[in-house]
């Protein structure tokens, strides 16, 4: 989002390409954030399959920006938006269910002060328990393998989380999703249960709440998964719920098979 330090690298190249090289490893915020000293190894070990750099500079976010991570789980996401946003003076909320969702985070923040100290916590879905993400002031709004956990909901609290996400976009922000893909031509029921989801559904989801969809990638996109194990995506790692039971048969499959869309709140 700063053209200009775009533009300038492009001449620097031209001039004095050793030089262009060694300010580039310098001043590569996102590589250095995803090269972390505090990431855990177990996290690091996964890059191969969520591929973060690729990821985030697909969806455009950059260290000055007002994030937003929605549902950060184990917080997998967060080690490298906190180092990403800290870099470069940005902003970053970590929104969650107030009461449980968010212990993790606070739990990073009380271990290491330095890394997550600045990092702002949200009630998402707001529902007045703890405070929210004020409307009109993210630049991006980042939600990873999330949107399944949402429609165990139902319909109704999935149109809702995606109404209170524009709310939070500036005109012009970004939505970025990553989710579970589940094929087309599968059963729609399997939403319900499985932790996959259609394309098609998350994008009417997104575009019933005044979302346009700018682009998608099939960064994270694995051709091995079959989408039709019994115990859904959760078959496979991380979590191989099925334990023992065909273990090396998932581990060579990876982790699941995911879109990556890119959604933009119109600007006018």
């Amino acid at each position: 989002m700063r053209p200009f330090l775009i533009v300038a690298s492009a001449v620097v190249a031209l001039a004095t390409p050793a030089l262009a090289m060694t300010e580039s490893k310098v001043a590569d915020p996102l590589a250095a954030a995803v090269a972390a000293p505090t990431r855990s190894a177990a996290n690091v070990a996964r890059d191969k399959y969520r591929h973060p750099a690729e990821t985030l500079s697909f969806f455009g976010v950059e260290p000055g920006d007002t994030v937003v991570e929605l549902w950060p789980g184990g917080g997998w996401y967060t080690e490298i938006l906190a180092p990403l946003s800290k870099a470069g003076g940005g902003t970053l909320y970590v929104a969650a269910p107030w009461d449980k969702g968010l212990t993790r985070v606070r739990d990073r923040q009380t271990a290491d002060a330095a890394t997550y100290g600045a990092l702002k916590l949200a009630e998402f879905p707001a529902t007045g328990a703890g405070p929210k993400v004020p409307d009109g002031t993210a630049d991006f709004v980042l939600t990873f393998r999330n949107i399944h956990n949402w429609r165990f909901g139902g319909k109704d609290n999935t149109a809702e989380a995606f109404r209170q996400i524009y709310a939070m976009l500036k005109p012009g922000g970004v939505l970025g999703v990553e989710e579970h893909r589940l094929p087309e031509d599968m059963d729609s029921a399997l939403e319900e249960k499985s932790g996959y989801m259609k394309r098609s559904s998350v994008i009417a989801f997104a575009e019933a709440a005044g979302f346009r969809l700018a682009g998608e990638s099939d960064i994270n996109a694995n051709p091995k998964d079959t989408h039709d194990y019994p115990n859904g995506v959760w078959t496979l790692p991380p979590n191989l719920r099925e334990g023992d039971k065909d273990r090396e048969k998932y581990l060579a499959i990876g982790e699941s098979d995911r879109m990556t869309l890119k959604f933009v709140k119109p600007a006018s």
